[in-house]
């Protein structure tokens, strides 16, 4: 689908973190852990970047959640406003949320959005619901606080993840893990998964390079 997608709002989640909300397109259909392409213009040419579903559902609108690491792209959509356009071509990918009993998310750094999302979800499916989160300057705290909240168990650590996956992994049938994050933590993730005794062949993996 590619779609000109205007903008709802852009909110601070987070040091250095924007959530960016889009009208959706008509039939529209992502999935918390898919991703979308989204072009603007950026110094008079246009750019491309890929940033990952962090909304539960994608009726009437979905959110994408950015972090500020000093690109000008980044920049660019923090500066955007409500009722400013940009590209949009997706979604893409298959390691996302399709209703598993159990889900537990490893995310690192960037990969708090599609764990947030894929979370609240499951919740909202009445299924269960983890999350090890390892950031030094977390984003989307209100959302984890609310997480807890109805019940979901979401650990968030600067250090190791092993005592926290190990915690998370139930073995209950339905349960699915999700990893998403920078290729380090991807490696950790998987370590932990695997010292904990999960599925790691059966887990849902999407590395952000």
């Amino acid at each position: 689908m590619d779609e000109t997608i205007t903008v709802r709002s852009v909110a601070d989640v987070g040091p250095d973190t924007v959530a960016v909300v889009f009208d959706s397109p008509a039939d529209f259909d992502g999935q918390p852990g898919q991703f979308v392409r989204l072009t603007a213009e950026v110094d008079g040419e246009d750019e491309s970047r890929f940033y990952t579903i962090s909304s539960p559902d994608t009726e009437g609108s979905f959110e994408t959640t950015v972090g500020l690491d000093g690109g000008e792209f980044s920049e660019r959509l923090a500066s955007l406003e409500a009722g400013d356009d940009v590209e949009m071509t997706g979604p893409f990918g298959e390691e996302y949320y399709e209703g598993e009993a159990r889900a537990v998310v490893l995310a690192g750094g960037p990969g708090i959005g599609p764990a947030v999302a894929i979370a609240e979800a499951a919740l909202d499916a009445g299924n269960e619901a983890a999350i090890v989160y390892r950031d030094d300057e977390p984003a989307h705290e209100e959302r984890l606080d609310a997480l807890r909240e109805r019940g979901a168990s979401v650990v968030v650590t600067e250090g190791g993840i092993e005592d926290a996956v190990a915690d998370a992994i139930t073995g209950d049938e339905g349960e699915r893990s999700f990893v998403y994050g920078f290729d380090d933590f991807i490696q950790d993730a998987s370590e932990a998964l695997v010292a904990a005794g999960g599925d790691v062949e059966g887990a849902k993996i999407e590395s952000f390079g």
